[in-house]
């Protein structure tokens, strides 16, 4: 190991040792915040993000998503700087979420369609929360209001288009991938037709059965849920031996004045600070503030810690970029402008939208959803519809991208 590496590891190895022996001094302390973070896990987590994560596997297989690739294929060079075959991981990294973006890009550069700026300003953006994470989690689960799921949807998803856009001028005399050469006589196929025989071409390379698809979808899936429950019980234990060793109150105490002095409410540090380690336990935290009258700085924490992704998804991407020559520092910046865009948006759509929140509870029973969240199949009973909403709304904004850019080309 160089000097260099070793200046670099140094502070890791110090961190490390002292939360340790922090587990050994406080070990009834560190076993609560385990037990926490399964029970967040096994309550809230694996019933809304399993049953997703197989279907987008099975999807996959029949070639779904490469025809919303092929759709989608005309606009990201011209708006986003990136191939066509960006559109792919654009259309799976909204709706599968964090990390699948990054493990997308990640195989796009191995097999040499991005070059590294690219694949940097692809992951910047498509790096994102999936609507089951948001809705069912989030809002329902932690929030216990459905209503919000379509201002932290609009604020989410509009934030990382607009991160997009922005990262485009990232590495902007860097040179770009050539495109593809299509078939002779291509042109005179609508992209409708395209986008159909690049689904039927995608089933047919696969060419795995339905029940096949299914079990490797359902294993694939348990790998990539306990995974993220492992790293929920980890910054569930390292957030508390912080805690309890004082460091976290200390952070905390100067997160409020630095909030108060912007004018914000102070006891947003909690959850900010608890979502820089894990999304979950800051947006859970975000959720539990007992003040109504916070609400809309409630939902823009959410929002903010959403973007971020916290510390556990932050090493999910550094170990898959670590596989590329593609750098760790883009992606911060980008998750930090995600974060400050999508904050911002919630306020300023706040009032605006308020006549469609109030639509979404007048539209959902009398109990609503403000009681505790319901686990298993009464919460995706309550939740798929919405669900449904959000996703159907995501597609809408990347078609009207599309089109608006070929009405665009036509006038040029």
């Amino acid at each position: 190991m160089s000097r260099r590496s070793f200046i670099v590891m140094l502070p890791l190895i110090t961190f490390i040792l002292g939360l340790l022996l922090l587990m050994l001094v406080f070990p009834k302390e560190s076993l609560a915040a385990a037990v926490r973070g399964v029970a967040i896990w096994w309550d809230v987590l694996f019933p809304a993000l399993f049953p997703f994560f197989v279907i987008s596997e099975v999807l996959l297989g029949f070639g779904i998503v490469h025809f919303f690739g092929t759709i989608f294929d005309p606009m990201m060079r011209p708006v986003f700087r990136i191939p066509g075959i960006g559109g792919f991981v654009m259309a799976m990294g909204f709706a599968s979420g964090y990390p699948v973006g990054a493990k997308l890009t990640s195989q796009l550069w191995k097999e040499r369609l991005v070059n590294r700026e690219e694949g940097e300003r692809l992951v910047s953006f498509t790096t994102s929360s999936d609507p089951i994470f948001l809705i069912g989690a989030v809002c329902v689960g932690f929030f216990h209001d459905a209503s919000l799921a379509a201002i932290m949807a609009a604020a989410h998803y509009g934030g990382a288009v607009l991160v997009g856009l922005l990262m485009r001028f990232h590495g902007r005399h860097a040179p770009s991938t050539p495109p593809v050469s299509a078939p002779a006589g291509s042109n005179r196929v609508s992209v409708w037709t395209r986008a159909f025989k690049a689904m039927h071409k995608a089933r047919l390379e696969d060419g795995r059965t339905l029940g096949v698809l299914l079990a490797y979808g359902i294993k694939q899936s348990l790998n990539l849920v306990f995974l993220l429950g492992c790293l929920v019980v980890f910054f569930s234990v390292v957030l508390e031996m912080l805690t309890v060793s004082g460091m976290i109150h200390a952070l905390k105490g100067m997160l409020g004045t630095f909030l108060s002095m912007i004018y914000l409410p102070s006891s947003l540090a909690d959850p900010l600070i608890g979502g820089t380690f894990e999304v979950t336990l800051g947006a859970q935290a975000a959720g539990n503030m007992r003040d109504a009258s916070l609400l809309p700085f409630k939902t823009a924490a959410a929002a903010f810690i959403l973007s971020w992704g916290g510390l556990s998804v932050h090493a999910q991407i550094v170990s898959v970029l670590s596989q590329t020559n593609m750098r760790y520092a883009p992606f911060l910046a980008a998750r930090l402008l995600h974060g400050i865009i999508a904050s911002v948006l919630v306020l300023l759509l706040w009032r605006p939208m308020e006549p469609l929140r109030a639509a979404i509870t007048s539209a959902l029973p009398a109990s609503g959803m403000s009681s505790a969240y319901e686990p298993g199949a009464a919460l995706w009973l309550r939740l798929l519809p919405a669900s449904a909403a959000v996703f159907a709304s995501a597609i809408f904004i990347l078609f009207a991208l599309y089109f608006l850019h070929s009405f665009l080309k036509r006038l040029s």
